[in-house]
């Protein structure tokens, strides 16, 4: 069909009409033209017409806390405004054009019978971020991200649970696994509350390693606890565990407590076309830092091919985080001697910490030392290990934020009284080291040796000054990304991390400090502030989908710099985003302002 001259149907939003709704929509529309500094919605007035700009520039105005007007966004040819005016009978902000404007006009009756007929299109208007951001993969690309990302463990080809008591012989139990055509059993043992699992892996060092007789019981040789998922879990998930616990099989349970089979490596990857199994294979073969190297050479790769495959960018980011966990233990066993690894812990921080990072960013590392530990090989140790992260791709922090580096490699007492420092110094150096002392989680070595200095960290949330002084620091940068259309930028574009991600993160770190929620992952400590009721309900619902906006446009900006030979950074080109994309990321903006003014309000942060 021929289009309305000027209104583009085959883009978003009207991309979404079915054929007799953009027939409806072509036959009534119509075209204003507007002077310069003319009102065309009032703040809390309905509006007859949604408006679609044709040719000009409309500012949108909304008043903040105090009641002061303030300029909101800007829209520009092709924006649409005016929905929620039409939908809920009463707009949100004040619509004025800064210039002579022309627009195409839709009545209010249409649209809305256009919302009512067509469900895509009235998500797209309704609903927040989220649906906006299943709207923004399309097609094929639609497809199979449903199918890669949604698909649940029990739509896997699960291996029986085959059992066995834990008198069974070894002899026995090799030939029930021939048998039964599976590579492990769940032994149950009297006495046991639960089932322990032994691997075709495991009868074979048995045999192999610990010379055990063929009659020898493989009670003794069974692993405990189990290692489970739900049926109902995603299998992605699952796979993101499975590699963080350098495992190749888990327990699947039913609803009601029961097992319903065995999942391995094997049934996962017949659902995933991607490599990530082939790292971790690498990674446990891995005798050397030049084998190591090899094996997180693939990592960008890995990253690529799931982003280009429409993967979710929480599940993502986990498996990066999970891979780059292994890939930094195995450095740091091949540094330390195994004496000394019960006596030192390995955290790591910032986004690594948060388990946000997608691609290799700079190395955020600390130490906790036993505080009896005499390891005269520290120093040395420490740099070989820095030295060995920057030849795998991790390159070395501007900050020195690193196990190389002293002032981040403590006994457990040191760190302690570091924190005790913190609670009476706010600003410069103290609150930015406190910040990135917030977000660090244990990877390697003792993991005990963090717990005291977790629990100091913890209780800083109760000191209201202290409190105060943080938060600050995520309403430092100005929110240019707030201004859509005719957006403030540079020549690099936008800076996504300082615009967008930066003032969430650092928020969400803040107030769940003071609520003492102990996760460390954005998205985990937005649901636990949820939960606590510390956010209001358009929060809890779109700044988890404004940081997967900002995550997934930062990540496809830089591997774009990356094919084209480009160093890869936190901005993006809005010129070059499809439109959809553009009112996606004004909606993760507007997020971010609507936050800001929440923590503003909760620390007392003068404006």
């Amino acid at each position: 069909m021929d289009t309305v001259p000027g209104l583009d149907l085959d883009h978003p939003p009207f991309d979404l009409l079915d054929a007799p709704g953009r027939a409806r929509l072509q036959a009534s529309v119509d075209i204003g033209f507007h002077p310069a500094d003319t009102t065309l919605i009032e703040a809390g007035q309905a509006s007859p017409h949604v408006y679609v700009i044709l040719k000009g520039l409309v500012h949108a105005y909304a008043r903040d806390v105090d009641g002061v007007e303030q300029r909101f966004a800007d829209y520009g040819p092709g924006d649409v405004f005016g929905a929620w005016a039409v939908l809920a009978g009463r707009a949100r902000l004040r619509y004025r054009t800064a210039g002579e404007c022309l627009c195409f006009l839709i009545p209010a009756e249409v649209f809305r019978a256009l919302i009512a007929g067509n469900s895509r299109f009235a998500a797209y208007f309704n609903e927040g971020l989220a649906t906006k951001g299943q709207l923004s993969v399309s097609g094929d690309a639609r497809r199979e991200s449903a199918e890669l990302m949604l698909t649940r463990v029990d739509e896997a080809q699960l291996a029986p649970a085959v059992h066995v008591t834990g008198t069974t012989s070894i002899a026995d139990a090799a030939a029930q696994l021939r048998d039964a055509g599976v590579d492990c059993l769940l032994v149950d043992t009297s006495g046991m509350p639960e089932p322990g699992i032994v691997t075709r892996t495991d009868l074979l060092d048995a045999i192999a390693l610990q010379r055990l007789p063929l009659d020898a019981p493989v009670g003794p040789l069974a692993n405990r606890p189990l290692v489970c998922v739900d049926a109902h879990d995603v299998l992605f998930q699952a796979l993101i565990g499975m590699t963080e616990r350098r495992i190749e099989r888990v327990v699947v349970r039913t609803g009601d407590g029961g097992i319903a089979g065995t999942l391995g490596i094997a049934e996962v990857l017949s659902h995933f076309a991607s490599h990530s199994h082939l790292i971790s294979l690498r990674l446990a073969r891995a005798r050397s830092l030049d084998e190591i190297t090899a094996a997180a050479s693939g990592m960008t790769g890995l990253v690529r091919s799931l982003a280009a495959h429409g993967a979710r960018m929480p599940y993502l980011m986990g498996l990066v985080s999970a891979l780059n966990e292994r890939v930094m233990a195995q450095v740091f066993e091949h540094v330390v001697p195994a004496e000394y690894r019960n006596r030192v812990c390995l955290l790591v921080m910032g986004s690594e910490g948060r388990r946000e990072q997608l691609l290799k960013t700079d190395q955020d590392n600390a130490l906790v030392l036993a505080d009896d530990l005499d390891w005269p090989e520290l120093d040395a140790a420490m740099d070989r290990f820095s030295a060995a992260l920057a030849t795998i791709g991790y390159p070395p922090c501007p900050g020195r934020v690193m196990v190389d580096n002293p002032h981040w490699r403590m006994t457990a007492r040191q760190w302690q009284a570091r924190v005790a420092h913190w609670r009476s110094h706010y600003g410069g150096e103290a609150a930015l080291d406190l910040s990135i002392a917030l977000d660090a989680r244990p990877i390697a070595g003792n993991a005990a040796l963090f717990a005291p200095v977790k629990t100091a960290l913890m209780t800083l949330g109760q000191d209201e000054i202290l409190m105060h002084h943080l938060a600050a620091g995520a309403l430092g940068f100005g929110a240019p990304l707030t201004f859509f259309g005719r957006m403030r930028s540079d020549a690099q574009g936008i800076d996504l991390k300082k615009g967008g991600i930066f003032p969430v993160v650092h928020g969400l770190r803040c107030l769940a400090l003071r609520h003492g929620v102990a996760a460390t992952a954005s998205i985990e400590r937005c649901e636990a502030l949820a939960a606590l009721g510390a956010l209001p309900g358009d929060l809890q619902r779109d700044l988890p989908q404004a940081l997967n906006v900002f995550q997934r446009m930062r990540l496809d900006a830089q591997l774009a710099a990356l094919a084209d030979g480009r160093v890869a950074d936190n901005h993006v080109d809005t010129a070059g985003l499809r439109r959809l994309d553009r009112e996606l990321l004004r909606d993760a903006l507007h997020v971010v302002k609507a936050f800001r003014e929440h923590v503003r309000r909760v620390f007392h942060v003068p404006g």
